[in-house]
């Protein structure tokens, strides 16, 4: 049914994924945290360490957006998305998850209503604690470009001289998607953008 996933709650639990550490900090596994870095970084707006998770909250379009960067490292992000839905009282429906994919070419953007995990060990995670696949996901497209056997030197391997070129703006268009999930709802931001 249209409108399902917008409840008219006004609070928005954005989990960007990552692993906490220096060494991760630049790598493309770390996409969902630098989505949610580079938004902080427009409003001037900092993370603070809070349990689970750096967290961050602020006011756009009257809506209130709870940011939290996972210090659980990525295979136990479930934990700190659950603790924040749950201390916020924020409806899973409000949820949505930032994420690398390497299914997408660098720097497509894909917002979904909900999905598998598509072997992405942050995703199977939130599923398995969450017990549902029913929640909006942010999905960055980090490539494919390896070779076999190479996956995680890939995924943890840092962003490419190429990337970098448009990485910024990329980083920006993941901003507007999230706000816009939290403005007018998950279909409209999809029919919007999904394209782009």
């Amino acid at each position: 049914m249209p409108g399902f996933y917008f409840s008219t709650m006004s609070k928005f639990l954005i989990a960007g994924l990552g692993n906490p550490g220096a060494e991760y900090e630049n790598t493309r596994h770390n996409a969902g945290y630098a989505v949610l870095d580079h938004w902080m970084k427009a409003e001037k707006l900092s993370f603070e360490p809070g349990r689970l998770a750096s967290v961050c909250q602020l006011k756009f379009k009257g809506k209130i957006f709870v940011l939290i960067k996972p210090t659980t490292f990525m295979n136990l992000s479930g934990k700190a998305v659950n603790y924040w839905l749950q201390a916020e009282k924020i409806s899973v429906h409000n949820l949505l998850v930032v994420t690398d994919d390497i299914a997408f070419p660098f720097g497509v953007l894909r917002l979904k209503g909900k999905g598998s995990d598509g072997g992405h060990n942050g995703l199977k995670d939130i599923v398995a604690v969450l017990n549902t696949t029913e929640f909006a996901r942010l999905r960055f497209g980090i490539g494919d470009e390896f070779s076999k056997g190479k996956q995680t030197d890939h995924v943890l391997g840092e962003w490419g001289e190429e990337d970098k070129k448009t990485l910024e703006e990329r980083l920006s268009l993941g901003v507007e998607i999230i706000k816009s999930f939290g403005s007018i709802g998950l279909e409209r931001t999809m029919s919007a953008f999904n394209k782009k």
